[in-house]
């Protein structure tokens, strides 16, 4: 998809009135930023930011024993869940690649609603499709609804404001009303810090998105755009689809295991990652926190006594820290431990960091 045709999400126009400046991404034009991604960013960490995700896909899986087959299909074990919560999962090829990582909702035995990332969906939606048995239906969704993320440590006033639910644990969702308008709202988030996901129609977006904005201004925060997700979740350490999961990078490489139900009869996958796991992977995930002044970047080398180590992910610089941070995909017989001093090339010039273990800065998602 050329950036002469990307598509463009449900208020548009309204993030044009807000000043936003706008990016390709995934296939869509999205906002990156509004007043700067370091005040966006500081926001959130300090009051709460207001995201618009709707680009993000969303698909249905109904039919007798649809969670069942989700279950035989992604990683994570839907069986330590139940109706009304929750799961971050990853849907694998038969080689142990990442074809997304997404969210599912469990909303009975015989339905689940999946929110995969934009560019993976029709790829998620086809491989289901697929392997379905008769009766069960997999429904791609990705314009029937708006995904707005309100994060912060003032994201329960604002909801709270408009009558919607909050007193949930953290996975966990409720089906409420706005106006008359439905909404679906979950306690997560991409950010580290306590947080609300909002899935009204996308028919109501703007309205919903109008009176958030409201109450997050009166809260003392702002409208968030792409800048600010990605210093936030690389901060937590959080993989993005495409950096720290592809096709090439597994969950065992990405320390995602803890997503994978490994004592499941099945999934997508499974003999090749139970391999992995086993023998141990060729490279493992980690941080690398910059000791010289410099913003790291993805594609990077690492080095070590002047050898390459592996290379690094995702880069930036850290608002919270004031330091550059970056993960990085480092050889396993390298035995890079944290604590130990690494080099990373930036463009010819080298910049010493350390080696640490995500999150950068401590979760508050609770």
């Amino acid at each position: 998809m050329t950036e002469t045709n990307l598509l463009q999400g449900p208020i548009h126009d309204v993030h044009v009135e807000l000043g936003a400046t706008f990016a390709p991404f995934g296939g869509w034009e999205m906002p990156v930023s509004y007043a700067g991604t370091v005040g966006e960013h500081q926001a959130v960490r300090t009051a709460v930011g207001l995201f618009d995700v709707s680009h993000l896909g969303k698909a249905t899986v109904a039919g007798p024993g649809a969670a069942a087959f989700v279950n035989s299909a992604l990683t994570n074990d839907l069986g330590r869940i139940r109706p009304g919560k929750a799961q971050y999962t990853l849907c694998c090829t038969p080689e142990g690649g990442v074809i997304d990582d997404l969210i599912a909702y469990y909303v009975s035995d015989d339905e689940i609603f999946l929110v995969p990332n934009a560019a993976n969906t029709a790829a998620v939606v086809e491989a289901l499709r697929a392997a379905a048995p008769a009766g069960i239906t997999v429904t791609d969704e990705h314009r029937e609804y708006a995904v707005f993320a309100v994060q912060g440590p003032r994201s329960t006033e604002v909801l709270t404001a408009l009558g919607l639910p909050t007193d949930m644990e953290y996975m966990a969702y409720a089906d409420a009303e706005w106006d008359g308008r439905p909404v679906r709202v979950c306690r997560t988030g991409y950010t580290g810090e306590h947080g609300y996901e909002l899935l009204p129609r996308w028919a109501d977006a703007a309205a919903v998105f109008r009176a958030l904005a409201e109450q997050v201004e009166a809260a003392g925060g702002q409208p968030a755009g792409l800048g600010a997700r990605d210093t936030l979740r690389t901060e937590m350490g959080y993989p993005l689809h495409g950096h720290e999961l592809s096709l090439e990078i597994s969950p065992v490489q990405a320390r995602a295991g803890w997503a994978v139900g490994w004592k499941k009869p099945e999934f997508w996958g499974k003999a090749a990652l139970e391999k992995e796991k086993s023998d141990g992977p060729r490279r493992t995930l980690l941080g690398l926190k910059a000791l010289d002044r410099g913003v790291l970047r993805q594609g990077q080398s690492v080095l070590r006594d002047g050898e390459p180590v592996g290379e690094t992910t995702s880069g930036t610089f850290s608002p919270t820290l004031k330091v550059g941070i970056a993960l990085a995909l480092l050889d396993t017989e390298a035995e890079l431990e944290p604590g130990t001093e690494v080099e990373v090339d930036v463009r010819g010039r080298r910049v010493r960091c350390e080696v640490v273990k995500p999150p950068f800065v401590q979760a508050r998602t609770a």
